[in-house]
């Protein structure tokens, strides 16, 4: 019996280790709960960039009678050196030329030089571009490499959940744990 009553012994009581694992779990929940903040807020982003670069392409067409990248009018935007065809739909080098329109039109800030792959990115790291869809009969916003979870997320909420349907759709199936390409309808 004295072997139970020695207060000298080492370890910890049951009451210590229920504290510890208490405060783990509430660090671990705040982790958690971080990391969806943050991945709601690149979801946000994506969302108000799609609605920025809409305002700006459809600005660009009410000052100019012409999509930007695809106009071929010398002198607009002002010091432009690039000109597209003017049929509609912005294809080929006019996805790069696209944004130094904006830029120069003073629309959009940015350092787009018109050359390939002189586009923004978006909150997942990888390039935004706008180009012609022929699925959607339509120029679309392009965001490349979004998480398949968060692909779906905005499809759900923004139209109607089916990766091939509607005017959100992605490259591949919303269950394949994949990077999506992302096409959003103008």
């Amino acid at each position: 019996m004295e072997g139970f009553r020695n207060r000298n012994s080492k370890g910890f009581t049951l009451v210590e280790l229920a504290l510890v694992l208490v405060i783990i779990g509430l660090l671990i929940t705040g982790v958690l709960k971080g990391e969806a903040l943050i991945e709601n807020a690149k979801v946000k982003k994506l969302i108000n960039q799609k609605e920025s670069l809409t305002a700006a392409y459809y600005s660009f067409y009410d000052r100019y009678n012409a999509y930007p990248g695809d106009e071929n009018i010398t002198t607009a935007p002002p010091d432009d050196t690039n000109n597209g065809n003017q049929n509609g739909q912005i294809a080929g080098n006019e996805r790069w030329y696209l944004f130094q329109d904006l830029v120069l039109a003073q629309i959009i800030n940015g350092n787009y030089t018109g050359a390939a792959n002189s586009v923004p990115t978006n909150p997942y790291g990888s390039w935004v571009r706008i180009e012609w869809n022929a699925d959607q009969q339509s120029n679309t916003v392009v965001f490349n490499a979004i998480p398949y979870d968060s692909a779906e997320q905005v499809d759900r909420k923004y139209d109607d959940g089916t990766y091939n349907t509607g005017s959100i759709r992605a490259d591949s199936d919303y269950t394949t744990e994949t990077n999506k390409v992302v096409y959003w309808r103008m």
